[in-house]
């Protein structure tokens, strides 16, 4: 181990409020001015184990931020299809563009998605519900493309 990372780790250890019994340890043999060959043999264990502590901290610390972008990822992505069904509503005229507010009463316009909620998926409407919105996107994604 470098010479640089024992001092700054020692310091560190000394600048803790609380440290836990092997830092204690380590101190104490670092300081101390005599030590013995199982002086040494021990502050030598105490420093790989403290290695491996920082190493360990620092994988931890790793984890941490993959599985925290992980669950950013997955809010984003549930944010944007959130954004994308208002999107079908602001296409359909029922919400309004620039407030976001709906252009019917609320109660209104819940009542008709329960409505077309409980329509069973074979029905035939839907199949024409579907053919007029899929038309809709085309001719909004075809007019973007335009532009």
């Amino acid at each position: 181990m470098k010479e640089n990372w024992i001092a700054e780790r020692l310091l560190y250890i000394r600048n803790l409020k609380s440290p836990n019994d092997q830092q204690r340890l380590l101190l104490l043999l670092s300081e101390k001015e005599e030590r013995t060959a199982e002086d040494n043999r021990k502050l030598n264990f105490l420093l790989k184990a403290e290695w491996a502590e920082v190493k360990a901290h620092k994988a931890r610390s790793d984890v941490a931020r993959i599985v925290q972008a992980e669950k950013d990822s997955a809010l984003k992505a549930r944010d944007r299809e959130l954004y994308q069904a208002a999107g079908l509503l602001i296409l359909a005229g029922l919400v309004d563009t620039k407030t976001g507010t709906p252009v019917n009463d609320r109660g209104e316009l819940l009542g008709a998605l329960l409505g077309m909620a409980k329509v069973p998926a074979n029905d035939p409407i839907r199949t024409e519900w579907k053919r007029t919105g899929d038309a809709l996107i085309a001719s909004k994604e075809k007019a973007r493309a335009v532009i």
